[in-house]
């Protein structure tokens, strides 16, 4: 109950500027009656015990008439206290100082022949009119690392979008925005169109962003598989030939050479072989004719001789 009483106190300011103005303004003298009125005070502690002895016992009414006179009282007791740990004014000595006091809850244990035990417990500040409580050392770590957690979560939700996967690109981000380049002029100092708008240049959109990446990186998967896959096929059936006459070849054929085509058999044929003509044969002598000229042989054909011409047969008469 404590410790949820402590935590609901961390997160509040508390001040009374009526009842400061009543006191005379908080000084030295007034700091620790005018913490007793806020909520941080326990009623239970030795300061609530020491103004109530000296309100109703006039005897010890000069206690609460200074607090060096309080402290004193305070350091001769044993049990839960408050106690000023800085005082701005050096107990009043000075007239201009920052205003802040710091006010310490502490236990404190008697023991004989040594000094006291003091335990502290928690801080306070007063600024002025205003009182805040200090915060511990587990609730700032614990602020601290739910601040960092709650960013991180912001971090990864935001991140979680900008990835993107291709089969062919893979992981990819988003590139930051190019800077924008310097106009550039002609030589005869005419301004390029577009120049003199030069400071109202846009960022590109996103898609144009894109789109330069993937090529950027299309074209460097290609040339990694180009450099690696290039002296083989990864086609099935690869194209033959010399350009403007490739040819679409099988598996199997396009183990030969593209070089040597492949000979074709030569049909088996039933005809018999044609007889060549020699066209060497000497030319027969002619020999001259009396009378009219012979027509010249045909190579190849044999010349006809001259038939001689029979004798009619002369019949023989037989005696009678």
């Amino acid at each position: 109950m404590a410790n949820t009483q402590d935590s609901q106190l961390d997160e509040i300011l508390w001040k009374a500027p009526l009842r400061a103005q009543e006191m005379g303004g908080i000084q030295t003298n007034t700091v620790l009656p005018y913490f007793s009125e806020s909520p941080y005070f326990d009623a239970t502690s030795n300061n609530a015990t020491i103004m109530t002895q000296a309100t109703h016992n006039p005897a010890l009414f000069y206690l609460i008439q200074t607090r060096e006179a309080f402290e004193a009282r305070l350091r001769t007791m044993q049990g839960l206290e408050f106690m000023v740990a800085h005082d701005p004014s050096d107990n009043g000595t000075k007239v201009e100082h920052s205003g802040i006091w710091v006010i310490r809850r502490q236990i404190r244990r008697k023991r004989a022949g040594t000094e006291d035990e003091i335990t502290p417990i928690s801080s306070f500040y007063v600024v002025g009119e205003n009182i805040y409580m200090a915060s511990s050392l587990g609730s700032v770590l614990g602020a601290r690392l739910l601040a960092t957690v709650t960013s991180l979560n912001k971090v990864i939700a935001t991140a979680s979008a900008l990835p993107s996967f291709t089969p062919a690109l893979g992981h990819t981000y988003l590139p930051p925005a190019p800077r924008a380049l310097n106009p550039v002029t002609s030589k005869e100092g005419t301004p390029v169109p577009g120049s003199q708008d030069s400071t109202s240049v846009k960022p590109a959109s996103k898609q144009f962003l894109d789109q330069d990446l993937q090529s950027a990186q299309l074209l460097q998967s290609s040339l990694n598989l180009s450099l690696r896959y290039g002296h083989e096929y990864m086609d099935d059936n690869p194209l033959v030939g010399e350009p403007g006459s490739f040819i679409i070849t099988k598996t199997r054929d396009a183990q030969q050479p593209v070089s040597q085509p492949k000979a074709k058999p030569a049909a088996a044929s039933t005809r018999p072989p044609t007889p060549q003509i020699k066209a060497d044969v000497p030319e027969p002598k002619r020999k001259p004719s009396m009378g009219t000229e012979r027509s010249p042989t045909t190579p190849g054909t044999k010349e006809k001789k001259a038939r001689r011409k029979s004798r009619p047969a002369t019949s023989v008469t037989t005696p009678k």
